[in-house]
């Protein structure tokens, strides 16, 4: 049977969770299907919604895992931050660590183990983090596309990161740090291009923020994009990951075109615990949004790493 890309699943639910100070976190829960044998706490990417997502979530709930997801706060169907809501906004990734482990505390009670949390770019990042601060305790962890390090062609990421900071001082939250699209490119640079190769899962999510503009996020703002470096900057510093001892599942690719290959790589040999597989050339930064090809690929190697725990 073909999944229905473009429904909220029947036995799922949409809600607005309160986070740590009441703010509002738009949720998604959907119950495993069959025998119990776990649950996921995903964690989308700078800008993502979601729904975005439904393909997967449905292939792990049939697996016997509930999937539970939420937007970050200043995106998506969460209240927003900053003063256009279409900017991408924060002072400090901080406060995403702190929805995050206020929201897995939670979760880890109403929900059956062993606990697993996914996190997708700025999500894996995110994630990464937080064990680190050993905020979170899951059985196990999947990383994809990791936000690591940014794909800035020939600028130095010392020299991008202090441009970004002193931007970030004169400007506001209205200011975005670029006009359009996922990265400072030229007019005319394809977004599909940088995120899938799939023109259907493309359409798929332009689908769900024709229905739901509210959901639409634009460019980051400087302070974002500050933020951004100064967080990556902490997790290079010496023994900050090396002490997980979380088992890690690390998923990249070679045609990522916004996020570092060799900085996932590099992040990889670093941590004590982490399977490594990259994707070539032919796939895009959305590992799960691809081609059934190497989506197929992926999903195969959630599925041995995951089972392995279970």
């Amino acid at each position: 049977m073909i999944f229905d890309r473009r429904r909220i699943p029947a036995d799922a639910s949409i809600t607005m969770t309160p986070g740590r100070d009441g703010w509002p976190l738009r949720t998604y829960f959907q119950p495993a299907r069959g025998t119990v044998c776990g649950s996921i706490l995903w964690l989308g990417g700078r800008g993502d919604i979601f729904e975005k997502y439904l393909e997967s979530f449905d292939a792990w709930t049939q697996a016997g895992r509930s999937v539970t997801s939420f937007d970050w706060r200043g995106q998506g169907g969460s209240g927003r931050l900053g003063i256009n809501p279409r900017i991408g906004h924060v002072d400090d990734f901080a406060t995403w660590i702190d929805d995050l482990a206020a929201f897995y505390d939670d979760w880890r009670l109403r929900t059956p183990g062993p606990h697993f949390v996914f996190g997708h770019s700025m999500g894996g990042h995110l994630l990464l983090r937080a064990l680190s601060e050993r905020c979170i305790d899951p059985v196990a962890a999947v990383l994809s596309a990791p936000m690591l390090g940014f794909e800035s062609g020939p600028i130095p990421f010392a020299m991008a990161a202090a441009m970004a900071r002193l931007l970030a001082r004169v400007t506001t939250s209205r200011n975005a740090a670029w006009k359009s699209n996922e990265k400072p490119s030229l007019p005319g640079a394809s977004r599909q291009d940088y995120l899938t190769h799939d023109p259907d899962r493309y359409a798929d999510e332009l689908w769900w923020k024709q229905q739901n503009p509210e959901l639409v996020l634009g460019p980051p703002s400087w302070s974002w994009l500050a933020a951004a470096f100064r967080s990556i900057a902490g997790l290079r510093q010496p023994d900050a990951v090396e002490h997980i001892a979380v088992p890690i599942l690390i998923l990249g690719t070679d045609g990522d075109q916004l996020v570092s290959p060799s900085a996932i790589r590099a992040f990889a040999a670093r941590l004590t615990d982490a399977k490594l597989v990259m994707l070539g050339k032919d796939a895009a930064h959305e590992i799960l949004r691809e081609r059934d090809g190497p989506r197929n690929c992926m999903l195969a190697a959630i599925a041995e790493f995951l089972d392995g725990r279970t």
